[in-house]
């Protein structure tokens, strides 16, 4: 019996010593854990504060790009008005250039011909059948309405502040003077030269009505030298 009693109570110490160590080993573990746990979840948070303040930067990096693309367009819009406007402005020049007779001029064009009247009658006065300074300005006025570049009579080239006068049977430009035929000759389109010469009840048909001989012909090209102004013949 006192043998029996010792393995009894040692047997009851092993039982309590292993529900120690197992409850030990199950209270470490579950420790263990959450403390894995609570690492992951401070890792997780971090990560997430990490991808919102990246989100944020790239906001604000996009929102920048979008000002900067906005400033390139405007620079570009006021380039292209500035590159516009000296184009216009070099075109001015060379129009002003070109009418002021400063440069040689070359290009398609037509090319009027008033001539006096072949056939004059008895009863009536010679002057209503010859070519006069307002038949000039005639064609002259009308060529510039339809775009001429540049404008000759008889070769000579006309600038802004040329004057046609009327001396006897002659007319006078810039003081030259010149005597039927008065050859205009024109640089332009010569579609809309000849058209706007041409219409129902316009200049042609005027100048036939005041019994001149007009003929208008379009030319591929023509050439004007620079005006050098009023010489001496």
């Amino acid at each position: 019996m006192r043998v029996n009693g010792k393995y009894a109570i040692l047997s009851l110490v092993a039982l309590v010593l292993g529900f120690l160590i197992s409850f030990s080993y199950q209270l470490t573990n579950k420790q263990s854990g959450t403390i894995v746990e609570g690492k992951q979840w401070q890792r997780e948070y971090e990560l997430r504060e990490k991808l919102i303040r990246l989100e944020e930067t790239t906001k604000r990096l996009q929102q920048e790009l979008v000002e900067k693309q906005q400033s390139i367009r405007e620079i570009e819009a006021e380039l292209a008005n500035q590159e516009k406007s000296f184009k216009t402005l070099l075109e001015d020049v060379e129009k002003l250039r070109m009418f002021a007779g400063e440069v040689k001029v070359k290009g398609p064009g037509v090319e009027v011909t008033l001539s006096d009247a072949s056939y004059v009658k008895a009863v009536d006065n010679a002057n209503n059948y010859i070519v006069h300074e307002g038949h000039v300005h005639k064609v002259i006025n009308e060529l510039l309405t339809a775009g001429a570049k540049a404008i000759a009579i008889n070769g000579q080239r006309l600038v802004q502040n040329s004057y046609i006068a009327c001396i006897g049977p002659v007319i006078s430009v810039d003081g030259h003077e010149h005597s039927a035929p008065f050859i205009i000759s024109a640089i332009g389109d010569p579609e809309v030269l000849y058209s706007a010469l041409t219409i129902l009840h316009g200049v042609r048909d005027q100048l036939v009505m005041e019994n001149i001989e007009v003929k208008i012909e379009k030319k591929n090209e023509l050439i004007f030298e620079p005006y050098f102004g009023v010489t001496e013949d």
